[in-house]
């Protein structure tokens, strides 16, 4: 009898166990005559050093409950109770054991079938197929569970990516997990570029890598859907990095395209084309890509969110600085890192009849509902700068505006009016970090002095005046610039003033000298202004009619 050669029937590697030489021979023979393979043991002993030993299990044992060192029945046990191989079906077999409660005990502890000797071909090869197929479509449904497993952990993590770079590489590294080969991932950046990760390691270098390795790929269009010579995926997956040569030939790799929107550039994953060869494998390949091609889709929308709330926060900065005779002024403006949420830090400086005032503050969060409620505090405080307010009396304003139009918000605050006519300035803090002076002889002081927040309803104390000595510098930041996680702030606000009594006295060097020796992480809005105060006898030209521009580079431009 011949089997069908289907999925479910095809020829399988199969254990016999008797002691009796001629028995085992008539059970062979009936099953190799079918196509199987078969491996024969002469005892118990025998067949668990083979069960146990290199090379693939088999998918079935056929074993005799007479045997010379144990039952048929603990074979059978010991067989079940080892995880390596409980999934194993075992046939128990007996020419005297063929009572009921033989029958009844050997499925008990643990058989699958059993048959009683002598045994026709037909029924022992229809045992046989029975639970192989029952078997094969038991391990069938696991490995389709865990491949569901691995496919949910890489949605989860390709839509936690936070760049393209992340993103391709947890798509090849999801590929190689679900089908269990060497695989790659290619796609178009939001940014632009074509990426490609790969897990096989690249020819110029023997040192192994914790990951998929990354790559630009110069044969894809960018503009286009497809790579720029040939059918999709088919010239990408050509010029990938060290492809391996059983990848080399195109009948020998499945490459499978993925698209949000039809006029997106595809997200692309390469696998050998024997890892996936059924339809649950093409359905979970379909789903890899497809989740791949919406993270990336949410990925360019949040970038071009990003890039466009970005652009109306710094709307809402000055567009320059005022000259003016007695002070010079240098600014510089980051925003957070390119995947953080835009913050409320803002800065401004305002010629007034008193002097000039300068002013810098941060809305409490980080979203654009903050930039909005910064760009309203902002042209608020120069609206009330205009008609003369001293510094107090602004604060007090914002705070009443801010209970009555945004209850709930808060603002940190500072406010310094450099007085026309004299070497002082008057400084009105709410909640801020506390401006630094620096003396010419290169001594830093902070001024400490400060109120309550504004958004609060509290009232503000009157502001500090404080005398200076001409060439002094006076520095107003947020806390993007010297806040980290797990440091006391007075640290840092220490290694701020050391770092700041090595800067030069120019505003524009020394913005300069502390962005390069106090790099911002990244995390959060910085806002920086420097103000070099040159008393009330310079000689610098009194100030013509506009105003400088922010400075650039990191700044306002």
């Amino acid at each position: 009898m011949t089997l069908p050669l289907d999925a479910e029937n095809r020829p399988a590697h199969i254990l016999v166990v008797d002691d009796i030489p001629t028995n085992r021979y008539v059970l062979a023979t009936a099953l190799r005559r079918a196509g199987h393979e078969v491996t024969e043991a002469e005892d118990g002993t025998r067949a668990l050093e083979l069960l146990d030993g290199p090379g693939p299990l088999p998918e079935l044992a056929v074993v005799d409950v007479r045997l010379p060192d144990m039952t048929g029945f603990e074979v059978c046990e010991r067989i079940k109770g080892n995880p390596a191989t409980a999934a194993v079906p075992v046939i128990n077999i007996s020419a005297s054991a063929i009572t009921v409660d033989d029958r009844a005990q050997g499925l008990y502890r643990g058989a699958d079938a059993y048959l009683v000797e002598p045994i026709a071909p037909d029924e022992l090869l229809a045992t046989v197929t029975a639970n192989l197929r029952y078997a094969r479509a038991r391990r069938r449904a696991e490995l389709l569970a865990d491949r569901l497993s691995l496919l949910n952990r890489t949605t989860l993590a390709l839509y936690s990516a936070a760049d393209a770079q992340e993103l391709v590489r947890v798509a090849a590294e999801g590929a190689a997990a679900v089908f269990r080969c060497e695989a790659a991932a290619f796609l178009t950046a939001p940014e632009g570029g074509a990426l490609v990760a790969h897990t096989w390691h690249d020819r110029d270098t023997s040192t192994p890598c914790d990951g998929p390795r990354v790559h630009t790929v110069p044969g894809w269009s960018h503009r286009g859907d497809t790579p720029a010579r040939a059918r999709p995926g088919q010239a990408a997956a050509g010029d990938l990095p060290c492809l391996p040569p059983d990848l080399k030939d195109p009948e020998g790799r499945r490459t499978a395209l993925g698209r949000a929107k039809p006029d997106r550039p595809p997200v692309a994953v390469l696998t050998p084309a024997d890892a996936v060869v059924t339809p649950d494998d093409e359905q979970l390949l379909d789903q890899l890509v497809q989740a791949s091609a919406l993270a990336l889709e949410a990925l360019r929308s949040y970038s071009e969110e990003h890039a466009l709330a970005l652009t109306l926060q710094r709307s809402f900065l000055p567009e320059s600085l005022p000259e003016t005779g007695h002070a010079e002024l240098a600014v510089r403006y980051l925003p957070a890192g390119e995947h953080t949420e835009i913050g409320g830090d803002f800065y401004e400086a305002i010629d007034t009849p008193d002097g000039l005032v300068v002013a810098v503050g941060d809305v409490a969060g980080h979203s654009l509902d903050a930039a909005v409620v910064m760009g309203q505090v902002r042209h608020a405080l120069r609206a009330y700068a205009v008609e003369g307010h001293p510094p107090e009396a602004i604060l007090e304003r914002l705070d009443r505006l801010l209970t009555s139009v945004e209850p709930g918000v808060t603002v940190t605050l500072c406010i310094i009016l450099i007085e026309s006519g004299s070497d002082a300035i008057r400084v009105a803090n709410a909640g801020h970090l506390p401006p630094l002076l620096r003396s010419p002889d290169g001594t830093t002081a902070y001024l400490y002095e400060h109120g309550p927040l504004l958004g609060l309803g509290l009232p503000h104390p009157a502001a500090h005046r404080v005398a200076v000595t001409p060439g002094s510098l006076l520095l107003l930041v947020t806390d993007g610039l010297i806040e980290r996680r797990h440091v006391h702030l007075q640290d840092s606000l220490d290694v701020l003033a050391s770092v700041v009594g090595k800067t030069s006295s120019d505003p524009e060097e020394a913005c300069a000298q502390l962005l390069e020796w106090l790099p911002p992480d990244g995390s959060d809005d910085v806002a920086l202004l420097a103000v070099r105060l040159n008393g009330t006898r310079a000689d610098r030209p009194a100030p013509g009619p506009g105003g400088r521009r922010a400075a650039p580079g990191g700044g306002r431009a």
